[in-house]
């Protein structure tokens, strides 16, 4: 744990604006300017109790947000230089919390005689879950893994997130009486039908667990994955002495990338079709990348997929330029012509997106959009107005904040329903 000291120093930065920019990049809304003069002052259960007003895992948030494109790059002293480290300051108020045993809320309310299903156990529905406790309803979690978690414990590597910190943040919450059932699968133990019948309302928040692929020749060989999979799983190949390249531009390219130099793999290229810039990645994710000895190949896309008996033996790529485009309003990567090189490589790991499986989603009779997505109304209502859905299952940006942000919504609005 971080020294108070230090904590105090950067909360000192803050310089407190009426305006609150940082709040309004923050997706759950955290009142950022208050918590952080709490901590400048030394009180550190008054800064619990802001943020505790929007945000149940403060020290997961303060860790794993992309601060850069959120809070922090909404801060007022970024255009001076630095912005105020808000996410180690969040970080260290929630460890805080969770060390001296302060409770997720003080006040719950009383039963309501109300059951509410959530499936999923990822950031939205653990955060769904634990506002619909705080309201009186009766939760039960159902969860297709062995355990807790969702992307929490799946998705994001041991070395970005500590799963005993997860562990904790996930007992604290069902502390207030949630119940889960886990090894139980939407469509193969339960269906939606059962769910209608047992209880009174429910939250999907299934998550978006199936990668994508490019669709390019070669795709079908031996040796390629996809990244999602990889880290879920944990079931790395053995990238010992091996090249591996990995496709893609967000967080989960360079947690692969970095996955696979800490499984010791020679040589580890990250390839991607824009510029650094434009890389979605956290820029501190990318340093340590670098520092971990990851080798990024921007302005590159990927053509096929070369292979012998089968397994991939190299891939031909072919270099960008970005040029303006009326459709887009960023510069979009061009192939340049007669750019063409081929690159060895014994594992090739795509990291360009998810979606979520339309096994699954077909079959809960509820209307979905032409990208497969449920649909949701302004309340995250889906067709059926006993069920919510958010995350990744409606299209949500990718990131934890957003995510609890609509399990917190879809919490709000089941209680404004009192039916």
């Amino acid at each position: 744990m971080e020294n108070i000291t230090e904590i105090q120093k950067l909360a000192s930065q803050c310089l407190n604006c009426k305006t609150k920019p940082c709040t309004k990049g923050c997706p759950l809304g955290n009142d950022i300017p208050t918590f952080i003069n709490y901590v400048k002052n030394g009180d550190l259960y008054n800064a619990y109790l802001t943020l505790n007003k929007t945000t149940i895992m403060p020290s997961i948030c303060g860790r794993i947000c992309p601060h850069s494109k959120q809070c922090q790059g909404n801060c007022v002293r970024s255009k001076l230089g630095a912005p105020v480290q808000i996410g180690r300051i969040e970080a260290f108020v929630g460890d805080y919390a969770i060390k001296n045993n302060y409770k997720v809320f003080d006040k719950i309310h009383e039963k309501n005689g109300k059951k509410v299903a959530i499936v999923g156990s990822g950031p939205s529905g653990l955060t769904c879950a634990t506002w619909l406790a705080k309201y009186g309803y009766d939760v039960t979690i159902f969860e297709k893994e062995r355990c807790l978690g969702g992307i929490l414990t799946h998705g994001i590597p041991d070395f970005r997130l500590n799963k005993n910190l997860v562990k904790t943040n996930i007992n604290r919450i069902l502390g207030l009486g949630i119940k889960f059932k886990t090894s139980c699968s939407l469509g193969k133990n339960f269906s939606i039908d059962y769910l209608l019948k047992h209880y009174d309302y429910i939250y999907l928040a299934l998550g978006a667990n199936k990668p994508l692929f490019m669709g390019i020749d070669g795709e079908e060989s031996n040796n390629v994955f996809g990244a999602n999979d990889l880290l879920k799983y944990k079931s790395q190949p053995n990238f010992a002495g091996k090249t591996v390249c990995v496709i893609g531009g967000g967080n989960v390219a360079i947690d692969m990338a970095v996955t696979a130099k800490k499984c010791m793999a020679k040589n580890v290229y990250v390839i991607y079709r824009r510029s650094r810039a434009q890389m979605p990645a956290e820029p501190k994710e990318i340093e340590n990348a670098i520092f971990e000895g990851v080798e990024f190949l921007f302005q590159t896309n990927i053509l096929k997929i070369l292979s012998k008996n089968n397994y991939v033996s190299q891939i031909e790529c072919i270099k960008t330029e970005l040029v303006s485009s009326p459709n887009s309003t960023r510069k979009v990567p061009i192939n340049i012509e007669n750019s063409n090189f081929l690159l060895n490589t014994d594992y090739v790991i795509m990291a360009i997106g998810s979606q979520t499986d339309l096994n699954t989603v077909n079959k809960l009779n509820l209307s979905i959009s032409e990208k497969g997505y449920i649909k949701t109304d302004e309340k995250l209502m889906t067709s059926n107005e006993r069920v919510f859905a958010g995350g990744d299952l409606i299209g949500t940006a990718g990131t934890v904040a957003w995510a609890s942000r609509n399990g917190k919504d879809a919490a709000n609005q089941i209680y404004s329903l009192k039916v």
